[in-house]
């Protein structure tokens, strides 16, 4: 997407801060108060952009606002695309697509996962801390140590 054009790069910062500030400022609809813009990818033909975003919500209620912020945003599309033309002079001003953000969510699910992981490892540690060999603690025969094996069998005839 952007990552090769560098023209396309910079429009998709462009229309970040363009939207992510008419979101703060100049829409008031109480359905995307806890919206934010996350990243903006725009086609290196300039002809699509794709806003990602997140909300933060409430505990249970995630689902139902973040259904009423994407319809929110789909009704404010057109408003916020004539904005971006406004603001960028731009001849052909993207199509604006919104796409809600996964990352967040997930990125909080991996640090549980982490947070659990660290326990068991404290917990291994505690469990090694106290550990005992079951036979020798070195079961390995070294050089400098004396035999037990006959060196001289000729000895006994």
């Amino acid at each position: 997407m952007a990552g090769t054009n560098p023209r396309a790069a910079r429009i998709a910062a462009l229309i970040q801060r363009v939207v992510a500030s008419s979101i703060e400022h100049e829409l008031h609809d109480k359905r995307l108060a806890s919206i934010t813009v996350t990243e903006v990818r725009v086609t290196n033909d300039l002809q699509i952009a794709k806003v990602y975003w997140t909300q933060l919500g409430h505990e249970g209620h995630e689902e139902g606002e973040r259904k009423r912020a994407q319809q929110a945003l789909d009704q404010a599309k057109g408003h916020l695309r004539s904005l971006v033309g406004h603001k960028a002079g731009l001849r052909l001003t993207p199509q604006l697509q919104f796409v809600f953000d996964e990352v967040p969510g997930e990125a909080h699910e991996i640090e549980d996962i982490l947070a659990v992981a660290k326990k068991r490892d404290e917990e291994l540690a505690r469990a090694r801390a106290t550990a005992q060999y079951a036979g020798d603690a070195d079961p390995y025969k070294h050089d400098d140590e004396p035999s037990d094996d006959f060196e001289d069998d000729s000895d006994e005839e």
